[in-house]
C-alpha cells in the first residue's frame, strides 16, 4: 500500500466508525480463506460487515470517534466486525466463534462503552432489532384485536337471539 491508499483506508474506516452502532474486535488465529469467506457471508447475511485491517491504520481511524477505547484491543492479527444494528455483528461473530476455534472474540464497543468478551457475548444473546420490532408490533396489535372482538361479540349474540326467535316462530 502506498501513502495515498493508506490515507483512503483510514478515511473509509473513520467514516464507518462514525456511522455504526457496534464494533466487535476478533482475533484470527490462522483462519483459512474458506473460513474467512464463510465468516464474511455470515456477517453479510446478518446485516454486518467484517474486515481485517492493519492495526496502525485502524488506530488512526479510531481517532475522533466514539470507539477510541478499542485501541488497546488492536494487537496481533485482528479483524473488525461492525453493524448499524447493535446486535447483528456481535451475534454473527459469537455464533461463528462457537463453530470455529480459530476465531476468538477479543471485545468491542457500543459507542463509547467498551465491552470485553463477556459483554459481547451478552450483547449477542439479546434479540435483534427486527425481533424487537416484531414483538413491539405484536404487543401493540393485541389490544386492538381484543377490543374488536369485545365490541363485535354483543352484536353477534343479539343476532343469534333473533335467529333463534325466527326459527322458533317458523
Amino acid at each position: 500500500m502506498d501513502r495515498s491508499q493508506k490515507a483512503d483506508a483510514v478515511a473509509q474506516l473513520n467514516a464507518v466508525f462514525n456511522e455504526v452502532s457496534v464494533v466487535v474486535v476478533t482475533r484470527n488465529l490462522g483462519m483459512t480463506v474458506a473460513q474467512s469467506t464463510a465468516l464474511r457471508l455470515k456477517m453479510r447475511d446478518a446485516g454486518a460487515t467484517y474486515k481485517v485491517a492493519k492495526n496502525r491504520l485502524a488506530n488512526l481511524a479510531l481517532e475522533n470517534t466514539d470507539y477510541v477505547g478499542l485501541g488497546d484491543m488492536l494487537t496481533g492479527p485482528v479483524g473488525l466486525a461492525w453493524s448499524t444494528d447493535p446486535v447483528a455483528a456481535a451475534k454473527a461473530a459469537v455464533e461463528f466463534a462457537k463453530t470455529n476455534d480459530k476465531l476468538e472474540i477479543v471485545g468491542g464497543s457500543m459507542g463509547s462503552v467498551v465491552l470485553d468478551e463477556a459483554g459481547i457475548k451478552a450483547l449477542a444473546s439479546m434479540p435483534s432489532l427486527d425481533e424487537l420490532r416484531a414483538k413491539l408490533i405484536g404487543l401493540v396489535n393485541a389490544p386492538a384485536t381484543k377490543i374488536a372482538q369485545v365490541v363485535t361479540a354483543p352484536a353477534a349474540k343479539v343476532a343469534r337471539v333473533f335467529a333463534a326467535y325466527a326459527d322458533k316462530a317458523a
